[in-house]
């Protein structure tokens, strides 16, 4: 299954939302930038409340495409010691790379939300939501995090993940919806015909349009 955009995946991945969902007080939480087209979908086709949850990739000193971990919203900071041994990196590296992450993590929740105070969580279920899941450090970070606002439930939902990165995640969220899990997997960004980058005003401008009233 290969996307047209992130927004097709995100109609495609409301269909395989479970039917009980739409029965739940529900929250849709986007990961940014990538998730935001893809969750503005998802909570459009629920009816429900929509909102960024900022997670940073804590990469490699040199190889910044490798991830050691993430942080998240809330002072959560997840590592992959694999990756943190292999490399010989010690508390001081890592915190380096977190403190720049952190500055931009904060950045970025300053200016999506254009003033708004962040979507109640508390009682709710929070789905998670991004355009697709490689190692799933972000989303790791992301459940940790989420759980501190005292959600009913923390449901994980991309379009297409390695499988076993859902497999993984199944036993830290309380439900993973991976809507397509190709073997051999490739990279996110393999499962779409348009993976440009997601803007920062794209996101404004999705997270405005998700707070109208809805017709």
């Amino acid at each position: 299954m290969v996307f047209a955009d992130r927004r097709a995946a995100g109609r495609y991945l409301a269909e395989a939302l479970p039917a009980a969902l739409r029965a739940e007080p529900v929250v849709v939480l986007a990961l940014p930038r990538g998730g935001v087209p893809v969750g503005f979908e998802v909570a459009k086709a629920l009816r429900a409340p929509f909102d960024v949850f900022v997670v940073r990739k804590l990469g490699v000193p040199g190889h910044q495409e490798l991830a050691l971990g993430a942080i998240a919203s809330g002072g959560v900071r997840v590592l992959n010691a694999d990756v943190c041994d292999w490399y010989g990196l010690h508390e001081r590296d890592i915190a380096r790379v977190a403190q720049r992450e952190e500055r931009e993590l904060a950045r970025r929740e300053h200016e999506y939300r254009d003033g708004r105070p962040p979507v109640p969580v508390e009682g709710r279920t929070a789905i998670l939501v991004d355009d697709g899941l490689a190692t799933g450090a972000s989303m790791r970070a992301a459940i940790q995090a989420v759980r501190l606002r005292n959600p009913a439930r923390v449901v994980v939902a991309v379009p297409v993940a390695a499988r076993e990165t859902c497999a993984e995640l199944d036993a830290e969220a309380d439900e993973v919806v991976c809507a397509s899990t190709p073997a051999p997997f490739g990279g996110v960004g393999a499962w779409y015909d348009d993976f440009s980058q997601t803007t920062d005003e794209e996101v404004r401008t999705l997270l405005a349009l998700a707070q109208q009233p809805t017709p």
